[in-house]
């Protein structure tokens, strides 16, 4: 195909994948809308009912005979304000209302279905919120705010109490607890708010929205707002939103399809928000399609162009069928040659890794030789110099010194493990009580730190066939680096697991450090090798380890977790004369 002609077919299908692309990305964002209006409606319909189905209790108890002896008496009668209390606390249970209470004119409650708690509502005076002031003018008062004892939110409901002349002698309130809604809009992955008229919104799916406003409050609004109590000492910040053209807004950093519903109670606004994900991965769907067949239109065209010009090339299809089998003769030479050179580069990497663990043994067995004696003259020397030195030498510099010696020491120990060539016995050994074993020994790092450490491991035994002490090693070290790693986080963690599947014992060791970085298990394995800040380890721990394990003819394995630490996995085979079933983790 000649250039011009070829983007010239480039470009006609790339204005129809743009046009298709278009096209159905607003026909299934029309299909998104309609599902977002049918949620919204439902969720309307959900508060609607939710706020409404206590709406009669108020007046129907003002007119309960309990409530009005009580309200009547000029002062609380202990025992019929006892009796009304359980009868109030019996109504509040089986209705599920966080609260029924009855309240003087003045404001003062008298009796609660709360009483007993310590919490209780007796006492206090509730004069200055707006469902309170609206049930002494007659009406039914509804509110919904902050308790101002409890300090939990809630929608209050009010009517007044009166005698028979309709005189007004109380007023009994309930409290109900909306915040089920906001759990349900979770649950279901939506992202819904509802708003009162001021703009604050009461409830949301997200817990970040709540008490925050779409818009900044007028003076006299925040005044209202401050005199009723109704948010108690929330700053009520304004909302990270903003609404755009084509029924969408921008929420924080995402654009979403923006649907309200403003039917309800109390002018308050319902407001729902749609991802169009599903919409542009089926617009892209559908595009994809319409290219690909694009596409085999194209190379149909191309194949009969093709066959056009097959009768000109039909003389060399002798010398065309020789070169091919020539290429491809060709071409398995080179994939032979390819994995020739892949498995000489693996067999120099490994003669490269045998020669410098020679020479570090031969390093390690004359250094641990040489530092051996005069470490023991040290440590003897200091502990000639601990009987004789003063009181201030033994406080600051002889620990100190102490501590250095141990560390030589420490480090020496690592070393003899590259100069001892005798084989070590195998027996059956448990992992459990390997682990155990390990635990144990790195038991005061974890408490002086405050890492948790969980464990999780089946009952039966997990036996392989091993050297126990070996296999010790091996986790004591992985446990060492998992605690070098989480040591100075926040909330320090890590988690061990085993068990064994298909012949094959298993151990995970899992923390919330800093992980691996750009290192990988390879490059970790060799000696001095080590992810840690200067002085806080040689690099062995790994290369023992991984050499450890490949003894057992086992496999060490290491990653990088998403959210953040790493994971090694360390497999060895079972010992042949366990029997068992495969444990999960």
């Amino acid at each position: 195909m000649k250039p011009v002609r070829l983007i010239l077919s480039l470009c006609i299908i790339l204005a129809l994948a743009v046009a298709s692309y278009a096209g159905a990305m607003s026909y299934f964002r029309g299909e998104e809308q309609r599902r977002a209006e049918g949620r919204l409606s439902l969720y309307r319909s959900t508060v609607t009912a939710e706020i409404e189905r206590f709406s009669h209790l108020t007046y129907v108890l003002a007119r309960d005979p309990f409530v009005m002896e009580v309200a009547r008496a000029k002062r609380s009668q202990g025992s019929a304000a006892a009796a009304l209390n359980l009868r109030l606390k019996t109504f509040a249970d089986a209705a599920g209302l966080d609260a029924i209470y009855l309240m003087r004119p003045d404001g003062e409650t008298i009796a609660t279905s709360n009483a007993d708690q310590a919490n209780s509502f007796i006492g206090q005076n509730y004069a200055f919120r707006p469902y309170f002031n609206t049930a002494l003018e007659g009406a039914q008062g509804r509110f919904y705010g902050i308790g101002s004892t409890t300090g939990l939110p809630g929608y209050f409901i009010a009517d007044p109490v009166t005698d028979r002349r309709d005189n007004l002698i109380g007023v009994i309130a309930v409290k109900l607890d909306v915040s089920k809604l906001e759990a349900r809009w979770r649950d279901a992955g939506e992202q819904v708010m509802l708003v009162n008229a001021d703009g604050v919104v009461l409830l949301a799916s997200d817990q970040t929205w709540r008490y925050r406003v779409l818009s900044p409050l007028r003076p006299e609004q925040a005044n209202r707002i401050a005199s009723s109590r109704q948010f108690a000492d929330q700053s009520l910040p304004e909302l990270d939103w903003q609404v755009l053209d084509d029924q969408r807004a921008r929420i924080g950093r995402d654009e979403r399809l923006h649907l309200t519903a403003s039917d309800l109670p109390q002018g308050w606004v319902l407001h729902y928000f749609a991802s169009e994900e599903r919409a542009q991965f089926r617009a892209l769907l559908l595009t994809g399609a319409m290219m690909l067949l694009a596409a085999l239109l194209l190379v149909l065209t191309q194949q009969r162009r093709a066959q056009r010009i097959g009768a000109a090339l039909k003389r060399s299809k002798d010398e065309e069928a020789q070169l091919r089998v020539a290429n491809e003769r060709l071409a398995i030479e080179i994939d032979e040659r390819r994995t020739a050179e892949r498995r000489l580069k693996r067999t120099q990497d490994e003669l490269g890794r045998a020669s410098r663990l020679a020479a570090l043994g031969q390093l390690a067995a004359s250094v641990t030789h040489e530092l051996g004696q005069p470490i023991a003259a040290m440590r003897n020397h200091l502990a000639a110099a601990e009987i004789t030195a003063g009181a201030e030498a033994k406080g600051r510099a002889l620990p100190r010194i102490a501590s250095l010696v141990d560390r030589m020491e420490g480090i020496t120990r690592q070393l003899k493990f590259f100069a001892r060539h005798d084989p070590q016995p195998f027996a059956e050994v448990d992992l459990r009580n390997a682990l155990a074993a390990a635990v144990e020994l790195l038991r005061p790092n974890l408490d002086q730190h405050g890492i948790s450490l969980a464990l999780d491991q089946p009952q039966a035994p997990v036996c392989i066939r091993a050297n126990q002490l070996r296999i010790e090693q091996v986790l004591t070290n992985l446990l060492r680096n998992a605690v070098d790693a989480v040591e100075g986080g926040d909330s320090p963690q890590i988690s061990v697991a085993l068990g064994s599947e298909l012949g094959t014992g298993w151990l995970t060791v899992r923390d919330n450090g800093h992980g691996l970085g750009a290192a990988t298990l390879k490059d970790l394995q060799e000696p001095f090798v080590t992810t840690r800040e200067s002085g806080r380890g040689m690099g062995l721990g790994l290369a023992i380890s991984a050499s450890i394990v490949a003894e057992h003819e086992g496999t060490l394995e290491a990653q990088n977790l998403p959210e953040g630490g790493a994971l090694f996995r360390v497999e060895i085979p079972l010992s042949p004369d366990t029997q068992q079933e495969p444990n999960d983790e």
